[in-house]
């Protein structure tokens, strides 16, 4: 058990790489749709702690990020987020037990998931540098600098993994100038809610959420997912239908308890590993964290969070999309078809359903110069 789920300094360090990523969707989904905090909070982490618990492994689960970006562009009601999200899990569940998932698996090259990589690796950094970095001026670009130092000079550190330093950096930094402990509210323990999606919303989830989200979740959360699980872990035998499920059956329980939509995700597991993480443990303690917080400060949750400040998760984001790019790699070796992972990555990250259209045109192709070859 202890190779599965170990609770050291390293797991604890790595428990906050992929935090960048999730905390601030979280945070702007119940605000656009007025959700219920706790049960946000206490389920997402709890399905942190259940994919931790299942893999032995660091695998991340994450807000689905097609169906963030909707829910927060548009405020979309949160009976229509929990319907769309039991419409993705039965959608993924089909998928899974019909094959469709392996099969595509099989379809889709590893050098167009390389490219998938690449281009999420492009997003991660761009809203890192252009949203997260700038939020506190000068300041922030100081403190930033300092945290980007720490995660250069402690890199790969197992004594002293990096992701330690900078996040206490980032809490000294907020608690001398962002928050006064004083004006917290008291602990108020507070449980999820119990709620029914109405076939409506079901309907309504699937049109407007389901259809943007399922290629994106194809490209990233199940086959980039797969193939990073076999680039830091390939002694372990986990294959895409596993994935897919545990995809599906998520999202089948958070919406009768009012959580999110999730998925799991290659650049949360790239972040988790970048900072030290070998075993589920970092993701049960990640999920820990979301549990506290939901069960006992929910009601004032924003304050909590503000111990994160953006400039340090703005690096912690970058190092995660840097180790993303970096896997692009594997295709150096032969022009063509890092050729093929550059446009990919490009497609991916900068057109509309861009993960769709870049598996589609990358598996082209991929093909067509194989049979030129032939």
């Amino acid at each position: 058990m202890s190779s599965r789920l170990a609770f050291n300094r390293n797991e604890l360090a790595g428990a906050f790489g992929d935090i960048g990523t999730d905390l601030p969707l979280i945070i702007g989904m119940i605000a656009a749709a007025q959700l219920d905090s706790a049960s946000v909070l206490v389920m997402f982490g709890a399905m942190q702690i259940l994919s931790g618990i299942t893999y032995g492994l660091p695998m991340p689960v994450q807000p689905l990020k097609a169906v963030a970006a909707i829910v927060i562009t548009q405020h979309v009601a949160g009976d229509v987020l929990f319907g769309g999200g039991l419409a993705i899990g039965v959608t993924m569940l089909v998928l899974s037990l019909s094959g469709a998932i392996e099969f595509l698996g099989a379809l889709i090259p590893k050098i167009v998931i390389r490219g998938i990589q690449l281009g999420l690796g492009l997003q991660l950094s761009l809203i890192a540098l252009r949203e997260y970095l700038p939020t506190d001026g000068v300041p922030g670009y100081i403190l930033a600098g300092l945290t980007l130092v720490l995660g250069v000079v402690l890199y790969a550190n197992r004594r002293w993994p990096s992701a330690l330093f900078m996040i206490l950096l980032g809490i000294i930094y907020a608690l001398l100038f962002t928050v006064d402990l004083r004006s917290l509210a008291p602990v108020e323990v507070r449980l999820p809610s119990l709620r029914t999606p109405s076939w409506e919303a079901v309907v309504q989830g699937f049109l407007l959420l389901a259809l943007p989200q399922i290629p994106l979740s194809l490209g990233n959360s199940i086959y980039a997912t797969h193939r990073i699980v076999r680039d830091y872990f390939p002694e372990r035998e986990i294959g895409v239908k596993k994935i897919s499920l545990t995809y599906s059956i998520m999202n089948m329980i958070n919406p009768f308890f009012g959580g999110i939509p999730v998925c799991h995700g290659s650049g949360g597991m790239a972040g988790h590993v970048t900072f030290g993480a070998r075993t589920g443990g970092s993701v049960v303690i990640y999920g820990m964290l979301y549990l506290v917080v939901g069960l006992l400060f929910s009601h004032d949750f924003n304050s909590v969070f503000l111990l994160f400040p953006k400039p340090v998760l703005a690096v912690i984001l970058l190092f995660e999309g840097t180790a993303l790019m970096s896997l692009v790699k594997d295709g150096a070796e032969q022009k063509v078809e890092l050729t093929i992972a550059l446009f990919t990555g490009v497609i991916a990250a900068g057109v509309p359903y861009g993960f769709l259209v870049a598996m589609i045109v990358g598996t082209v192709l991929f093909y067509a110069q194989r049979s030129l070859k032939w």
